[in-house]
């Protein structure tokens, strides 16, 4: 089977210099893959001169969604936009997901527009991988939607459970929600409440985790509201960017801690390595009829090609069918709530 993935090239900090090589190197890398460079043709040809690809196809958009456009004007006005024709060739079928490294709020509010919501879902929610000392963790919501209610903070369980079953081949990956203590009592009234939906949901629930169970690895998926997601996520990205410039600080301190730096440069690339934030990139926005992930806005070739291989590898495994069926089966205790 061939995955066809649509690349909004226009989106990020970078555009097309970054998108495309990115979408160059993943065709290369996958024999059953082929890309649509959607944004300005002229733009876009340049960086194809030379290169014989018959899996990379370019489709045209005269319109560019700026990274500070309000996302209603973007839905509005911008019905040609490389963002929304790469949104909307996955609704018409013609690729199986699309990437972007564009405006958030608007490749959020376009994919609902263009894609609709999957049924039993309310709302979207970004889902990203987290490193932690076990591997891994997929969290969400990281952002969009700031208020949840219990039932939101339900769906997430079941939208990110499904989606580590799909991608890892794990029958029941655990799940815990995010709060300020592991007992029971903590929380406010709507974590309290979403535990007691999560413990009668069928999944794999472990209770509450803690910031720190985060990078602990106590659970495969870990749900929180887009607030809480957001603001976890951001001071975390600054610690390591803090801890980073402690290291080059005190490693550059004088002749002899540069000597020190050579010894263990084996060591500290290896770090570097495992928690080098572009092997990582690539969230997923869940809920919707299609598969739409969206890459950091400052990615370089890099991290934007490893999105791509997330978005290959969801609907390889058949992410969608995987939510609906979970759905499928959470109907009953839903139409009770």
């Amino acid at each position: 089977m061939t995955i066809t993935v649509a690349i909004d090239c226009m989106g990020g900090d970078h555009g097309p210099r970054v998108t495309v090589p990115a979408a160059l190197d993943f065709v290369n890398r996958n024999e059953d893959a082929r890309v649509v460079l959607v944004g300005l043709e002229e733009k876009i040809r340049p960086l194809l001169v030379g290169v014989c690809q018959t899996r990379v196809v370019v489709r045209h958009a005269s319109e560019v969604v700026a990274m500070d456009e309000p996302p209603a004007l973007a839905l509005r006005n911008k019905k040609d936009s490389s963002m929304r024709i790469a949104i909307n060739l996955v609704k018409l079928g013609e690729a199986d997901a699309c990437v972007s490294a564009g405006n958030t709020g608007a490749l959020m509010a376009i994919s609902r527009f263009v894609l609709k919501m999957l049924p039993g879902i309310d709302r979207p929610a970004i889902c990203a991988i987290l490193p932690t000392v076990t591997g891994h963790t997929h969290v969400l919501d990281l952002g969009a939607n700031v208020d949840c209610s219990p039932e939101h903070l339900l769906q997430f369980g079941i939208m990110g459970a499904s989606l580590v079953s799909a991608i890892e081949h794990k029958d029941r990956p655990t799940v815990g929600l995010l709060n300020i203590g592991e007992e029971d009592i903590k929380g406010n009234d709507v974590v309290k409440r979403a535990a007691e939906l999560l413990k009668d949901s069928g999944l794999n629930f472990i209770g509450n985790v803690e910031g720190d169970g985060l990078y602990k690895g106590e659970a495969d998926v870990v749900v929180c509201d887009g607030f809480v997601g957001n603001v976890a996520l951001k001071a975390s990205e600054g610690l390591a960017q803090m801890l980073a410039g402690f290291l080059r600080k005190e490693f550059s301190r004088n002749l002899l801690t540069r000597l020190i730096a050579l010894v263990a440069m084996p060591v500290l690339n290896n770090f570097k390595k495992r928690f080098d934030h572009r092997r990582y990139n690539g969230a997923s926005l869940l809920g919707l009829k299609g598969i739409v992930l969206k890459s950091h806005g400052s990615a370089d070739v890099m991290a934007f090609a490893n999105a791509l291989d997330r978005a290959a590898d969801a609907a390889r495994s058949g992410v969608l069918n995987r939510i609906t069926e979970r759905l499928a089966q959470q109907q009953p205790l839903q139409e009770h709530i």
